[in-house]
């Protein structure tokens, strides 16, 4: 059995990782999701937050958007709005993004501007937390 699989991480701008990994942990809608390789084919949404995936027994984290996975006994794909390293992240840039989209939940609104300030507060979190570690 291969002991490795090829791992792709995909944003609209850019490619952001591209290599043979050993694992992969992903914020799946239901929970956090493991992938080894020979893993069985499946498709599924991602939440923003932190992606794990190990290449030569270092563990790397990546903050993600929302997006979409497809995996595959050899091969793994995520597809996502924005990816960026923890030591990327502007804190306070952070802060002031969660700021405005709770802001922008206690205001009365369509039912689209919602969604969307719901996944701006969910981006926001997910970039504090990392930043917090």
């Amino acid at each position: 059995m291969e002991k490795t699989f090829q791992l792709e991480i995909m944003t609209p701008e850019k490619q952001f990782f591209k290599g043979q990994a050993e694992g992969l942990i992903m914020p799946a809608l239901d929970g956090e999701y493991g992938v080894q390789p020979g893993h069985e084919p499946i498709v599924t949404a991602l939440e923003p937050g932190t992606v794990r995936y190990c290449v030569k027994g270092q563990w790397d984290d990546v903050i993600v958007g929302q997006g979409f996975a497809e995996v595959m006994p050899d091969y793994a794909i995520l597809l996502v709005s924005t990816a960026e390293r923890p030591g990327e992240i502007d804190k306070a840039r952070a802060e002031r993004a969660k700021a405005h989209a709770e802001e922008c939940l206690r205001q009365k609104q369509s039912v689209q501007e919602y969604h969307r300030s719901k996944a701006a507060l969910a981006r926001a979190m997910a970039r504090l937390k990392a930043a917090a570690k």
